[in-house]
């Protein structure tokens, strides 16, 4: 017996859902892969709960340190005609004393 396609979901909901899914996957993940959320160094569930606040504070404090502020209106200055026309040629930018290097 030859059955009916399915009805699909349409594409929108479906790319929304596994937005909202992979982002919450990717959390966990850092959790457990990058900060060692498997191994807790405390006994008791008490101390557990603490180091797992404590973590969680620790990865979104460096996630808001990485985001540009939200009223910033600092934009790179263009490059200038020479440095347009080092670009052009494949050469290297020479470096001043202020860029710190």
């Amino acid at each position: 017996m030859i059955r009916p396609p399915r009805r699909e979901t349409p594409r929108s909901t479906t790319e929304s859902l596994y937005g909202l899914r992979s982002g919450g996957e990717g959390t966990i993940e850092e959790f457990v892969d990058g900060r060692r959320g498997r191994r807790c160094r405390y006994r008791g569930l008490a101390e557990t709960h603490v180091q797992h606040v404590l973590t969680a504070l620790a990865i979104n404090v460096e996630r808001l340190s990485l985001q540009e502020p939200a009223g910033c209106s600092y934009r790179p200055r263009p490059p200038t005609a020479f440095q347009q026309y080092l670009d052009a040629r494949g050469l290297p930018r020479p470096l001043w004393c202020r860029q710190g290097k």
